[in-house]
This record gives structure tokens, sequence and C-alpha cells, in this order.
């Protein structure tokens, strides 16, 4: 008998260090200096062959990372790249925020990064891989084993379009399993499957949980369709998953390497020659208590040291207040952290309306002095903005989708539904609004919830046009925003949203605290 370990992480997003900048110094329980050195542990102390695996989204969504692609005097990822580098990957996969900065970047990322770049469904116009190979075939004890990397196809939603070439293709993941599985079943002995997206079902009872318009995530489907599959490992939704679908060993580690994942496999000798197959078995490996990688502290150290001097630079400063204590009461009522983004938003793009959303509960606003630290720890990913024309119609279908966040617990108290944190934290589909005055009634039934619309203190037409600023991904539909599409838009700033409030800051050394509560989310039943 021959145990195979697949060893694997993702969504790592950049974070080396265990932080997540909020506050200096933290040490919390996740990075990838953390993960490194159980991936090492795992791989000295596994009983037969292993493969190492990174499932993408390294290249953007932290403050180091946007430091490496935007800050430094030159945009050159190879600063990034050299840390990953000190782990020994069998192969990487892309992500959606491979895209962040663009294919230029990207492929220069790829270039300087050893890991063997595998992706499948990703092609030119000829049907041809354009990054990487397709899988990766390799050899360990005699048992052979092939990778096929695959990536969520929603990658042109969640990004600008110019950040992607209109001759590339996102092609089904499940549509290029169907085609390459069984072709290399009948000549290897274990097919991995690498997929950077998630799961549209839920895995016990098979229930949709998410719209399949997109086709953002479509694991559950690749499953039930393709056969032959003999670990699957996941990522994209940062979700913590070990467990056995149709009798498929899958994982997905969580995010910003807080935990390792690892499938066994267990093989013994086939008759017909090869290996098949006999058990298998799925887990996560929690990296809270693991050490330092020593590698990765002494390639990242320059780095984090400059990072953290950005971070702390001072922008301007503010009268009043822009701190608010809890995300989910600033939801409910505007707060002046809200009504400064919606202000730069509007002034960049000469809006009439602006939407904008908190994207997660670490962030608290800023505080006096502004710093880069405030502005990155609110402000991650570098979407742009954009400026779409749209209806009072639309207005108020985006409106009733926001409201959706919102449910009644058993004692009638108002609480976050939980389609927007299980099984991804979605907080960031939720939107607040400025240029309108509105409520949220969330004892009238879904659809049905804004009981007040006003512009301009008139209530708002479905044949009015507005002129709305959101982001780049809100803009295009994503977050299943179907009202929002990309040829709405009339103009952009390709900008990222981070950059565009620092140099606000720098051309107002003092901003006013202001919040004008245009909003209000209630709970008010009807008592005739």
């Amino acid at each position: 008998m021959v145990t195979l370990t697949i060893l694997s992480t993702s969504d790592t997003h950049g974070f080396i260090f265990p932080t997540n900048y909020v506050k200096p110094r933290a040490h919390m329980p996740f990075g990838l200096i953390r993960a490194a050195t159980v991936l090492a542990a795992e791989q000295q102390s596994a009983p037969g062959p292993v493969v190492t695996i990174d499932d993408g989204d390294f290249l953007a969504g932290s403050p180091l990372a946007y430091y490496v692609a935007q800050v430094q005097p030159h945009s050159d990822p190879q600063p990034l790249v050299r840390i990953y580098n000190q782990i020994h990957y069998d192969a990487e996969v892309l992500g959606n925020h491979e895209f962040d900065y663009g294919t230029d970047y990207l492929e220069r990322a790829l270039n300087a990064s050893d890991r063997p770049v595998v992706n499948a469904n990703i092609l030119d116009d000829a049907g041809r891989p354009l990054f990487g190979q397709q899988y990766r075939i390799i050899e360990r004890h005699g048992i052979k084993i092939a990778i096929i990397g695959l990536t969520t196809r929603a990658v042109l939603q969640w990004k600008n379009h110019d950040n992607v070439s209109a001759d590339v293709h996102f092609h089904t993941a499940v549509s290029i399993a169907k085609e390459l599985v069984p072709r290399l079943k009948k000549i290897v002995d274990v097919v991995i499957v690498s997929y950077h997206g998630g799961f549209e079902r839920n895995l016990k009872a098979g229930k949709l949980i998410e719209s399949l318009s997109n086709g953002e995530n479509e694991a559950y489907q690749l499953l039930s369709e393709v056969k032959g599959i003999d670990a699957l490992i996941t990522g994209h939704q940062h979700r913590k998953i070990a467990t056995t679908v149709f009798d498929v060993p899958v994982t997905q580690p969580g995010y910003r390497g807080e935990a390792v994942g690892k499938i066994v496999l267990h093989l013994e000798p086939s008759k017909a020659g090869g290996y098949v197959v006999t058990d298998k078995s799925a887990h996560l490996i929690e990296t809270k208590n693991a050490e330092f990688d020593r590698n990765i502290a002494i390639y990242s150290h320059q780095l984090d040291k400059k990072v953290d001097h950005w971070l702390a630079e001072p922008l301007a400063r503010i009268d009043g207040d822009l701190t608010f204590k809890s995300a989910q009461k600033a939801r409910m009522k505007e707060t002046a952290y809200t009504e400064f983004i919606q202000r730069v938003q509007m002034t960049t793009m000469n809006a009439d309306i602006s939407a904008t959303s908190l994207f997660n509960n670490e962030g608290h606003g800023f505080e006096n002095p502004i710093t880069m630290r405030n502005i990155m720890t609110n402000y991650v990913y570098p979407d742009g903005l954009a400026l779409e024309l749209v209806t009072g119609k639309d207005l108020k279908a985006a409106l009733e989708k926001a409201a959706t966040y919102f449910t009644l617990n058993l004692n009638n108290q108002i609480i976050v539904n939980p389609a927007f944190y299980s099984p991804k934290l979605r907080h960031y589909n939720y939107d607040m609004y400025e240029g309108i005055n509105y409520r949220i009634n969330v004892a009238k039934p879904v659809g049905h919830r804004i009981d007040k619309l006003l512009f301009k203190g008139q209530p708002v037409t479905d044949d009015q046009i507005f002129r709305l600023v959101l982001n780049r991904y809100r803009a295009g539909g994503g977050g299943h925003y179907d009202m929002f599409r990309a040829d709405k838009i009339i103009a952009e700033n390709k900008t990222p949203m981070s950059q565009l409030i620092a140099d606000y800051l720098r051309a107002h050394s003092v901003v006013k605290a202001t919040v004008d509560d245009n909003f209000e989310v209630v709970n008010e039943p009807d008592t005739k």
C-alpha cells in the first residue's frame, strides 16, 4: 500500500504575517508565515509521497499585496512572489483576484514564480491555455498523478473588464473537467482537481444555496456529473471544509492561511497495472499555533517594514468623528464614515446618487488623524468606480435587493439574514445609498420593504434617470444585482478607490464629519 498526501492552501491574499492590519503589530491566528510551517511539517512527516498545491488568490487582497502592486516606485510582483517561492508547491491555480492588477502584472508574477501553473479553463481564441498548462502529470513513488487547475468563471464580474483582454475565454469548470478527467484517468493512477471556486449547493441536502446565473461556484455540479476525480481542492468561498462529496474527498482551507487542507489517499496495486484508491480521508490543519517559518520571515522582513511605514502615513485630520463601534448598527443607520465615502465617490464621478458597502466587520472607520492604515483596512480590494445611468425602477430593485440583508429573529429583532454569512461571509453585498432618502421596513415582505424613497424631497418614479456611482464590481451586476449591467456604464475611474480616498484627503487637510441620516432600517408592522 502507498499513502499519498495532498496538501493545499487557498485564498491567502498576500497575508504573509498574522495581521489584518487594523492595528499595528497584531499577532492573529493566520498568515502564510504560519501555514508554511505546517506545510513543511506535514511534508516531512508524511508516510509516503506528497503533493502540495496552492488553489489561488495569492496576488491581491491585503495591504501588503496592494503596496507591492500600486505603491512601491515600480509595480513589480517579485517581492511578493519571492516569499511564496520559499514554499515547495507542485502546482499553482489562478484565482479571480489574480486579475486585480491586470494580465500584464499577473504574467510578470507567474514569470517570477517557481510554481508550475495549471489552468485548464482559461483559454485563448484557439482553445489553448493562456497561463501555464491545463494539467500537470507527476510521478511519485511509482504513482502517476495528474493535477488539473480550474478557475471560477465569474472573474469578469468581479474585475474591471479592462483587466482581462477580449481574447481571454473562461469556460465552465464542469465542461472542461468532463473533457479532461476521463482522458487522464486512462493514463494516470490519481486525478486531482484543484478548483478556485466553491459549492453552489448544500453539501448534505444538495439544496441550492446561491444563484447559478454567473457560474461563480459549480463544485457540486462538478462532482455530481464528472466521474473519475480522486480528490477535489476548492477555494474562493473562504469556507472551512473537509469532507467527502459523492465519495470524493474535498477540502477548502478558509482564507489568509488560517488552515491547510490535507487529503490522504491509500492506494493498492491494481491487477490491470498501476494503482487504485482503496481508502480516502479529508482534513483541515489549523495554523493558529504554528511558529513563524524562518525563510519567509527573512524574505519578508524588509518588505514588512516598508508596508508598516506606508500605513502609518498621516493624510488629514478630522473635525468630528469618523469611527463607528458596530458594523451592524452602521448598516442600519448612517454614520459619518459612510457619508464621507459617499462624498468622495460622488465628487469623483459627478453623480446624483452613490452606493457603498462595509466590506467586512473588521474595519471601524477612520481614526484621527486619518492614515493609510485606516483606508486600507476599510477598503482592501482595488476596485475602481463606475458611473451608471439607472432608472428609478432599477434603483428600487437594488434597494429591495439590499434589504434582503435583514431578517427578524423569533423575538422580532432585526438581525442579519444568514444567507449573508453562511456558507460564506457576504457583508459586501449590502449597499447603503447617499443622494436619496429611504427607509427599509423589515416587517414587510421581501420585495416590498422600501416604504420611502425620495430624491430631493420628491418620490422617485420608475422612469426617472439617475447618475449612480458605485464600485466596478457592483456596476457589472456583482452580487447578483442584475439591475446593474456593464452596458449601462457611461464613465469609469479605474484608479483604486483606496487611492481616490487618499488623494481626496491630501487635497483636504481637514475633513468635517457630517451625517444627514438619509436612511434607516426599522421593524414597523402594519397595524391596520
